[in-house]
C-alpha cells in the first residue's frame, strides 16, 4: 500500500464531495466567484489526482456578474446513477446582512469532461444541496434551510424532498430530517446507503478553526436520525498543535477494494512569528484544501482511523499507483487554442474580444477593462497558490498612455485586498512600474514619487513574485537576465480568509496577470509566457 501525504488538493480546494465510479475516482470542490464553475478532480489511487474538469463553462450554467466577494459556488456535490454524472450546485448572489439569496441547480453529462447540459432550478431555500439515489430508483435532494428571521438561528436544519427526473423538478413533501447537534451551523448534508442505514453527514460548527464533521444514522430515510456516539467523526478544533487545521466538510467513499475513506476540507495555518493575530492558529493563505483519511466501522458506525482528528500521513488502498503527467506545466508559453484549465478567471467567462491566444500568436492578449475592485468585469487571468514557496513570472509588452492603463503582475485574495506589480504611465516620466496595494480596502502606492522609469527603446518587461511562506517579494527586469528585486515585503497572510475583514470569506491566494483601462479605451498588453514554479 502507497503511503498518502496530505493534504492532497492542495492550495484553495474546499468542500469536498468524492464519487466513485468503476475504478475511477472524482472529487468536486467549490470555486465560489471563479470561472469556470467548479472544479473536478480524477484519480485511479486516491493518491495521485489531476485536474479533469471544470464543468460550468458558460454563462447559461453560471453567470456570476455583480457577485459578491465569496459568493458563487458554493460546496457542488457530484455524483453517478443511471449511465450519468449529476452536479449539483449553488450559485450564491448575496451573503451580506440578515439574508443568503441562492439558487440550487442540477447539470448532468455521460463523461466527466464532456459538454455538461443547461442547468435545472431545484429550488432556493439554502445552500450546500446533494442528491442521493435510491436504490429503489427514486432520488432525493437535501440541502440545510436558511432562516433570516431576526433572533432565530440561520440554520434552520437539513429539508429532504423526492426530485423527479423525468418531470426535471422536486416533487411531493419536503421534510427537515435533522435539526443538527449543540455544535450547530449545520449545512453540506451528504445522504448514504450501507447496508440496513441511512447515513446523514453534514458538516457543523461553521468554517474557520471549529469546524468539524457529524454523522447520524437512521433505519428511516425520513428519520429520526441518531448521531454518532463518539461525535465528531472529525474536527481539529481540540488539537490546536495539528498541522491540519478546520478539519470539516466531509464525503465519504468505498474503493472497488472494499476499503472506506473520508475526504475532508482543511487549511494549513503559517508560521505566525511577528504577526498581529485574528486567531491563536494563525492564517491559511492557501486557503482552505481537501485531505483524505481512512474510515473503519465499528457497530455499524464509521470512525477516522488513528482518532477523529486528520493525519497527516495516512496508508492508501490496496490499489498499484498510477501517477499522471503534470497538468500545469512549470512554463507556459501561451501556444494552444486554449487556457490551461488551472488558470480562472472572475464572475464570468472573458470572451476572444477581452482574452485572445490567437489576435497574436504565441502571447496571452489581454484588453483592458475594470479595476481589481470591480465586482463585474475583470480582465484578470489567474492561477491559485498551491505551494507555500513558489515563483511565478511573466513577461509584458504594454505600451500605456495615460495613467489610467495598468497591465502586470498581480497577487490576490478578493476585490478588497491585493497588490500588483504593473507598467502604467506618468506625465513626466512616461511609462513607469508602480506597485499598487489594497489591504482590506485602504489603498497605497509604495513607490510613490520612486517609480521605476521603463527605458526608451525597451518593449518587454519582465514581472517576478517570489513567495517564501510568511513574505512576498516582486522583482523586474528589463532583459530576462539581470532582476533587481524592489525591496518591499509583503505579507501573504493578508490573503487569507483569517485576515480578511468582516469575515465569511473562503477562497485562497491567486496570482496572475492582468490589464486595467478604465479609459474605456481597451488598451491591451501581450504576456508573452507565464511561470509557476514550486521552490522545494
Amino acid at each position: 500500500m502507497a503511503k498518502i501525504q496530505n493534504p492532497i488538493l492542495t492550495g484553495f480546494n474546499p468542500d469536498p464531495s468524492i464519487c466513485r465510479v468503476g475504478e475511477d475516482y472524482y472529487i468536486a470542490v467549490s470555486t465560489f466567484e471563479w470561472f469556470p464553475g467548479v472544479g473536478i478532480y480524477h484519480s485511479k489511487d486516491l493518491k495521485n489526482w489531476r485536474l479533469a474538469s471544470r464543468p460550468l463553462n458558460r454563462l447559461s450554467q453560471l453567470n456570476m456578474m455583480g457577485n459578491p466577494d465569496s459568493g458563487g459556488i458554493w460546496a457542488p456535490q457530484l455524483s453517478f446513477s443511471d449511465g450519468q454524472f449529476y452536479l449539483i450546485y449553488t450559485d450564491v448572489k448575496v451573503t451580506e446582512g440578515q439574508w443568503k439569496d441562492c439558487h440550487n441547480y442540477l447539470v448532468t453529462c455521460e463523461t466527466i469532461d464532456g459538454e455538461w447540459s443547461e442547468p435545472i432550478h431545484m429550488n432556493s431555500s439554502g445552500f450546500d444541496p446533494s442528491l442521493f439515489h435510491h436504490e429503489d430508483g427514486k432520488k432525493y435532494f437535501v440541502n440545510m434551510v436558511w432562516d433570516h428571521r431576526v433572533g432565530n438561528h440561520n440554520f434552520y436544519g437539513i429539508v429532504l424532498q423526492e426530485y423527479d427526473h423525468s418531470q426535471k423538478k422536486l416533487v411531493g413533501k419536503k421534510e427537515v430530517i435533522f435539526k443538527g447537534t449543540d455544535i450547530k451551523l449545520t449545512e453540506a448534508p451528504h445522504l448514504y446507503k450501507i447496508n440496513d442505514y441511512y447515513y446523514l453527514l453534514t458538516a457543523e460548527g461553521g468554517t474557520k478553526y471549529d469546524h468539524c464533521a457529524t454523522i447520524a444514522r437512521s433505519k428511516n430515510l425520513w428519520g429520526p436520525y441518531e448521531v454518532h456516539p463518539d461525535n465528531p467523526l472529525i474536527t481539529s478544533f481540540p488539537y490546536p498543535r495539528n498541522p491540519l487545521q478546520k478539519a470539516g466538510h466531509a464525503s465519504i467513499v468505498q474503493t472497488h477494494t472494499d476499503e472506506w475513506f473520508l475526504v475532508h476540507l482543511t487549511g494549513r495555518p503559517l508560521s505566525r512569528e511577528g504577526q498581529p493575530l485574528l486567531d491563536p492558529r494563525g492564517y491559511c493563505p492557501l486557503g482552505r484544501e481537501t485531505a483524505i483519511q481512512r474510515v473503519e466501522w465499528r457497530e455499524d458506525w464509521p470512525y477516522v482511523v488513528g482518532g477523529n482528528q486528520p493525519s497527516l500521513e495516512i496508508e492508501g488502498p490496496n490499489i498499484p499507483e498510477v501517477q499522471w503527467k503534470p497538468d500545469f506545466d512549470e512554463k507556459d508559453d501561451f501556444n494552444t487554442d486554449t487556457l490551461n484549465r488551472h488558470f480562472q478567471t472572475l464572475r464570468i467567462p472573458l470572451g476572444e474580444e477581452i482574452v485572445s491566444l490567437k489576435e497574436n500568436p504565441g502571447h496571452l492578449r489581454i484588453h483592458g477593462r475594470e479595476s481589481l475592485t470591480s465586482k463585474f468585469t475583470q480582465a484578470f487571468v489567474a492561477r491559485r497558490w498551491q505551494h507555500f514557496h513558489f515563483t511565478a513570472e511573466t513577461k509584458v509588452a504594454f505600451q500605456p498612455e495615460s495613467f489610467q492603463h495598468s497591465a502586470g503582475l498581480v497577487n490576490y485574495y478578493n476585490t478588497q485586498n491585493w497588490t500588483s506589480l504593473q507598467i502604467s504611465w506618468h506625465e513626466e516620466k512616461g511609462r513607469i512600474l508602480e506597485l499598487m496595494t489594497c489591504d482590506n480596502f485602504t489603498f497605497a502606492q509604495p513607490l510613490q514619487g520612486r517609480e521605476i522609469v521603463i527605458p526608451e527603446g525597451i518593449e518587454y518587461v519582465y514581472l517576478r513574485v517570489n513567495v517564501k511562506a510568511a513574505i512576498y517579494t516582486y522583482s523586474y527586469s528589463f532583459d530576462g537576465e539581470a532582476w533587481i528585486e524592489i525591496p518591499i515585503d509583503f505579507e501573504s497572510y493578508k490573503l487569507s480568509d483569517d485576515y480578511i475583514q468582516g469575515g465569511g470569506f473562503f477562497t485562497g491566494a491567486f496570482v496572475g496577470m492582468q490589464c486595467q483601462d478604465t479609459s474605456g479605451e481597451n488598451k491591451y498588453a501581450d504576456f508573452d509566457y507565464f511561470i509557476y514554479k514550486e521552490n522545494r
